[in-house]
């Protein structure tokens, strides 16, 4: 076994949230497809078709998609941090809020998308990001 930075478990752990967040689209998604018996068009504009599926239903791409955005900083910081031997202490709980806040914006999205409530579980994950970001230039620079 390899030696490993602890702060590497909260970068794997919310991967392995997106492919939940992945899978609860598609179990969603694919039913709803075949309940309105929608024609797939590939010439559609992007997006457009998906349009028409229930709120409820689209909800949970609206949030994998947001996990494939804001996200990709917080694992170039926390693999910036793992690499430079400060992943731990005070790095690595700033990482698991930072996980668990977005896993309960995607609850908050996916369920029942109240936007004041998103904003402001967003926000507050976002100044958990900022934190391991000015921790991490505080020691490279």
């Amino acid at each position: 076994m390899f030696p490993h930075s602890p702060i590497l478990a909260p970068v794997v752990a919310l991967i392995a949230w997106s492919m939940v967040m992945w899978l609860w689209m598609y179990v969603t998604r694919i039913p709803a497809i075949q309940r309105m018996k929608l024609k797939l068009d590939s010439q559609a504009p992007r997006g457009e078709q998906m349009n028409t599926l229930p709120a409820n239903v689209r909800w949970k791409a609206d949030n994998y998609n947001h996990l494939m955005e804001q996200p990709t900083i917080f694992y170039a910081i926390a693999l910036t941090l793992a690499i430079i031997g400060a992943g731990d202490g005070m790095n690595l709980t700033l990482a698991w809020t930072y996980v668990g806040l977005r896993v309960l914006h995607s609850f908050v999205q996916a369920v029942i998308n109240k936007i004041e409530l998103r904003f402001a579980v967003f926000f507050l994950s976002s100044l958990v990001l900022i934190g391991l970001i000015y921790n991490a230039a505080r020691l490279i620079f």
